[in-house]
Parts: C-alpha cells; structure tokens; sequence
C-alpha cells in the first residue's frame, strides 16, 4: 500500500538532488519581547533580514526601543514597530497579545525577557522569589502560551522560541532565584511543544545562552569574572548576540522539523567547566608562567 502522505513529486526533486532550503520569513509578522536588549536586538535583526516584520515589545525604555526599531529599518528594511507592555503584568501581557492579533499575518514570537535575579542566599524570601519568577518564568510561558493560541484559532502553523538560560540547564551555586525560574520555563516550553504540536505544526523551542557579550552577562564579562574559562581553554571565547540570534533565526524558519526542545548555546562551557585548569591550554599557560 502507497502512503497517501509522501509526496511523490518531491521524491523526484531530491533524486536529482534539488533540496529546498528556503528560510524566508517574508509575509510573516514576529513579536519579539524584549526586542531592544543586548539579545532581543540581534534577534530582531536576524529575522528582518530574513524577511520578517517585527513587533518589538518593551517594558520601560521607550527611547531605546524607538532608537533600535530606526536603525534595524534603516538596515534591513522591511517594518519593525514598538509596543510598550511590562510582560510581568496581565495588562502588558494583554497590550502584546492584541498587537499581536492586530497583525493579519502574524506568525510566532521570540520572548527575551528575563532577570538575572542576582540575590544572595540569606536575603532569598518570598517576595523576591516571586518577583524572579513572574520575570523568568510566568511572564514569559503565559505569554507564549497566548501566542501559540492565537496560532491554533487561526490555523496558523508557526513557531515559539523561548529564551532560558544554561544555569536553567546545568546547576550554577548561588544563582537559586534565577536557575529556578529559568529551569522551570524550559521544562514549560516541552510542555507547550506537545500540547500545540502535531497537526497544527506551531512549533516551541527553547535557546539557553551561556556567556554572552551582551545582556546580562555582559558586566561580569568586563570585570574579568569569566576571563578564566577562556585562559584555561574551557571555552574558545565568550558567545556574542550573533550566536543566539543564529540560532533563533533557525528555529523560527517556516519549514523547520524542530520542536520541544532546549539549544544549550554556551560553547561547551556546561560541558567543560569541570576541566578547568585541567586542559592542555592550561597546562601549556602553567608551565610559561612557571
């Protein structure tokens, strides 16, 4: 019996080796929250130049917000408007919603909102605690999740990218208040992946960057803090916006085949920080310094 699901014609083009790699997102409009942060610009621009138009949502810079949306048209063209909306609140998370519904053509969202959450054990309390989870967890899933229903209603097949964290992945001493919240979201993200899977093609992934030179991170980075992981070899170099919005350009391309899962994108610094000090770069930089 012949399967009524493969496509026969296509079989002819990859006999003859004509494989379809188009990863345009012309006609398609992409809610990118967080859109002017270290990260949310580059991933915004990743996918204007992939064809997308973007509605870059903010919390509370507006002048940043507008000034990134000006020089991402003045770029790569196409259209990218701002909405203001604290994702941590149900009225902002309503605002990003109907913007969102607003838009005939709208195809996923990219949600780079979150809180470094830097608190120290002994002033870890409940309030504090519930503050870095309304920022790295329930803002962003309750969002998301309202997307991907608006994809479902509409019969709209699209994607849903996520951003955790590798200390959501692997287990970083001292950082309770935002691994916690950032775990739970890419656990959350698997969730929403097998509920709007299947038939109705909406996709949901998750990107968990590790050092980056930009966001968060980028502090630390000036200070020397993680200038070891380099020397000793654990990383070749710290991750840049580039690397992350790579990632999420891949993810988000209309005929992708990837769903429910978290993309470490840290350098193998979860992988290798156990061998630090242990590498032949290492060892090499011990006996010059010897």
């Amino acid at each position: 019996m012949t399967s009524k699901y493969l496509n026969e014609e296509r079989q002819q083009r990859l006999s003859r080796h004509e494989y379809d790699f188009d990863d345009s997102l012309a006609g398609r409009t992409v809610l990118v929250a967080g859109g002017s942060g270290g990260l949310g610009a580059a991933i915004c621009a990743r996918l204007m130049r992939d064809g997308a138009g973007i509605i870059l949502g903010y919390a509370s810079d507006g002048q940043r917000a507008e000034a990134t949306a000006v020089a991402l048209r003045a770029r790569y063209g196409g259209e990218a408007r701002v909405a203001e909306a604290d994702i941590c609140t149900d009225a902002g998370r309503e605002r990003l919603v109907s913007a969102a519904e607003a838009a005939p053509d709208f195809y996923g969202v990219v949600v780079c909102v979150g809180d470094p959450a830097r608190v120290r054990p002994e002033e870890l309390g409940l309030a504090t605690l519930e503050s870095a989870l309304r920022a790295n967890y329930s803002g962003p899933i309750l969002l998301a999740r309202a997307c991907a229903e608006i994809l479902a209603e509409r019969r709209v097949p699209g994607a849903v990218v996520l951003l955790s964290s590798m200390q959501g992945v692997a287990a970083f001493p001292g950082s309770l208040a935002y691994s916690g919240p950032k775990a739970a979201l890419a656990h959350a993200g698997r969730i929403l992946a097998q509920e709007y899977g299947g038939a109705a093609n909406i996709r949901v992934n998750v990107v968990a960057p590790g050092v980056n030179e930009a966001g968060m991170a980028l502090a630390s980075i000036r200070g020397g803090k993680y200038d070891p992981f380099v020397a000793d070899g654990v990383i070749p170099r710290f991750g840049r916006p580039e690397d992350v919005a790579r990632c999420v350009g891949f993810l988000m391309a209309p005929d992708n085949y990837v769903t429910g899962q978290v993309l470490l994108v840290d350098g193998g610094l979860t992988l290798r920080r156990g061998v630090a000090g242990r590498t032949p770069a290492a060892e090499s930089r011990k006996d010059t310094e010897g």
